[in-house]
């Protein structure tokens, strides 16, 4: 019988690694700059931090989560998403005393699970790279974050975005703009998709975010959010909008946006691509917002938090169609052929000297043909390659080829104890 992975998850194999890592390695660079730090959280946690921080009528909960009773009777949830872990983190370790920075910033990298129909650059095993600021309300942070955000995909050379912005303001907004919602979509009860109709007096806002098309119809001429935040919330947006114009940040308004996930407040995010990747429609690669209710509902302080992920298997089909020689960097240094067996076993000690100096080399271990391992050499595109023999071996001299044809003579005495030397400027 021949094993297949789970449906909805994929090997990542050797040949694409690098480009994860360096798509890993570039967030960490940018994260760094910002003043952020990493954590790593666990991949499952107690179903009830979801339930309390996700929310209960989302789709995640109700649909998507991976859950499971353990062998002790806990009721377990394999992470769909890491806000909610993270600040988990952040509570239960006391991460907010007076002898911690605020906001608190942390970055992850990580495996997130969801159960739904696997798709293009969506799976329900997916990796997800995400940023949180905790324990701090700024509108400066919050347009700190997006512009973190947006520096992201530039450094990942995809210029080709646009930022949407959206306030949700706080629970006083919500609770008046929960009823006018209501009240607008009673009418249409019976015309809105099963789905909505359930969420309709459980979480109205869920709504607005149907995919179905006769729900995206009616709730076309909804009533504005932006037409119910109050004093302070309205003023918190208008900062937030103010500054992104002092930063040259371009941005669109879609008060209809409210994201998939309950513990969103005030200032609401996405980053979408049009690009051919997605067929040319308007597709989100990076989501984020506010959450200020977040930290206190797990227990912690009453201070507010922002962050966004992204989800890296999407990221890499758009940058694949918008840079697709992101990651180009050479497999080896020096590709050692052998003619012979003095070669060889000249071949195999080099190696082992030219490795403690951090060189990335290797050679055939198969006894393939030389033509074959010059071949071989530029299948891995190796920097040089260096074909060796009895000659080599007598003469103490070689020639460190590049796979253009140009070539270098040298003792093996310099390439033994000098090697950067001439692999820098040859």
């Amino acid at each position: 019988m021949a094993y297949q992975r789970p449906k909805g998850t994929a090997d990542i194999l050797p040949n694409q690694i690098g480009t994860w890592q360096k798509i890993e390695s570039t967030a960490r660079k940018v994260f760094s700059k910002y003043g952020y730090q990493g954590i790593r959280t666990p991949m499952f946690e107690s179903y009830d931090v979801f339930v309390r921080s996700v929310g209960d009528t989302s789709d995640i909960v109700t649909k998507e989560m991976y859950d499971f009773n353990d062998k002790g009777g806990r009721h377990i949830t394999l992470r769909p998403e890491g806000t909610a872990g993270v600040v988990r983190a952040y509570v239960e370790n006391k991460l907010f005393g007076p002898e911690y920075q605020k906001p608190y910033k942390v970055y992850y990298m990580g495996p997130m699970f969801r159960y739904e129909r696997p798709q293009s650059g969506r799976l329900r095993e997916f990796h997800q790279i995400g940023v949180e600021a905790l324990n701090s309300e700024s509108p400066q942070v919050d347009a700190e974050v997006i512009d973190m955000a947006l520096e992201l995909f530039r450094r990942y050379g995809v210029n080709n975005v646009k930022l949407v912005i959206n306030s949700l303001g706080n629970a006083q907004t919500r609770d008046a703009y929960r009823q006018a919602l209501i009240a607008y979509l009673k009418p249409h009860f019976d015309e809105l998709s099963e789905d909505s109709k359930n969420r309709l007096y459980k979480n109205p806002l869920r709504v607005l975010d149907s995919k179905d098309e006769g729900d995206q119809e009616i709730v076309k001429n909804a009533p504005s959010i932006l037409d119910y935040l109050d004093e302070y919330s309205s003023k918190y947006f208008e900062e937030v909008k103010h500054l992104l114009t002092k930063l040259g940040i371009k941005y669109e308004i879609d008060d209809s946006m409210v994201r998939g996930l309950d513990y969103y407040t005030h200032t609401i995010f996405e980053i979408m691509s049009d690009s051919q990747a997605f067929g040319g429609k308007f597709t989100t690669v990076c989501a984020g917002g506010r959450y200020n209710d977040l930290i206190s509902q797990l227990g912690g302080p009453d201070g507010g938090g922002i962050g966004f992920g992204l989800g890296v298997e999407r990221l890499i089909l758009l940058m694949q169609q918008e840079n697709p020689d992101f990651y180009s960097e050479n497999d080896l240094d020096i590709y050692f052929a052998y003619a012979d067996e003095e070669g060889n076993e000249l071949a195999f000690e080099l190696l082992h000297k030219l490795r403690n100096q951090g060189f990335k080399v290797d050679k055939d271990y198969e006894g393939i043909k030389l033509s074959s391992q010059i071949k071989e050499a530029i299948r891995r595109k190796s920097r040089y390659y260096v074909v060796l023999g009895k000659k080599e071996v007598d003469q103490q001299i070689i020639e460190l080829t590049k796979v253009d044809g140009n070539t270098e003579q040298l003792t093996l005495e310099d390439l033994e104890n000098h090697a950067s030397n001439f692999l820098d400027n040859f």
